[in-house]
């Protein structure tokens, strides 16, 4: 079994095709990611916060929690955060024919662009699990599929709000990538240990000089880095 994890849900194996886990930098950028919502009203909570600190993220979103809550993903897209698809309803796709990803992917698109009036080109997998197939799908439809780089701080479990911020941060580098759940597979569920987890997040990595970005924008800012050395640097071409 622990192969099996290994090869379908560990985020930085990328022998079934290529994901984003980790953008390489010289810089404190960090991407903060919700999955599985929206879910009322936690996530009305964690984007009201997070607009009023001008920190920025990305919902990875579930096509059911879409259609019912549309107003929840519209204010995301309004306040500036981005939004990725995460299936229509949260099933394990490396089980399922490549018909019923595509199925999925798509059904989750059209309920995104009626709320918001746009598409997304970001996807991540439920569980974080694939295979050929899903990979194969997800790149013919245009998505770049979006993994992460900190530990999963398992706060669909609801540990205490401190517990979930130290799982967090202290895994977190530049370039970083991390998941946190604002719902529960597409369904409701409690997040109170979400939304306080995220303020305490917000607040250490502030304090440790991080910047907040969305995914997209953290992809942008690797490739610059990759390309640019940071000030003072004395390495004016290699790998950063």
């Amino acid at each position: 079994m622990g192969v099996l994890w290994y090869l379908l849900e560990n985020p930085n194996n990328q022998a079934f095709g290529p994901t984003v886990t980790h953008v390489p930098m010289h810089g404190k950028y960090v991407a903060l990611t919700y999955d599985d919502g929206p879910n009322p009203p936690y996530t009305d909570e964690i984007v009201e916060y997070l607009h009023d600190q001008h920190v920025p993220a990305t919902f990875f979103l579930v096509g059911m929690a879409v259609q019912k809550y549309p107003d929840t993903v519209k204010r995301e897209v309004q306040y500036g955060d981005a939004i990725g698809n995460h299936s229509w309803d949260h099933s394990h796709l490396v089980l399922e024919s490549r018909k019923h990803i595509r199925h999925q992917l798509e059904q989750t698109d059209q309920a995104i662009f009626d709320a918001t009036g746009e598409h997304t080109r970001m996807f991540r997998p439920p569980f974080g699990a694939r295979d050929y197939a899903v990979i194969q799908v997800a790149h013919a439809m245009g998505y770049q599929v979006i993994m992460w780089s900190v530990p999963l701080a398992r706060d669909w479990e609801n540990p205490p709000p401190q517990v979930i911020a130290n799982r967090i941060t202290r895994y977190v580098g530049d370039g970083a990538i991390i998941v946190l759940h604002d719902g529960n597979k597409g369904r409701p569920g409690n997040r109170e240990s979400t939304v306080e987890a995220t303020k305490l997040i917000v607040s250490q990595l502030r304090a440790d000089g991080y910047q907040f970005v969305t995914v997209p924008q953290l992809i942008a800012l690797g490739v610059s880095a990759e390309r640019t050395p940071p000030p003072g640097s004395d390495d004016m071409g290699g790998e950063p």
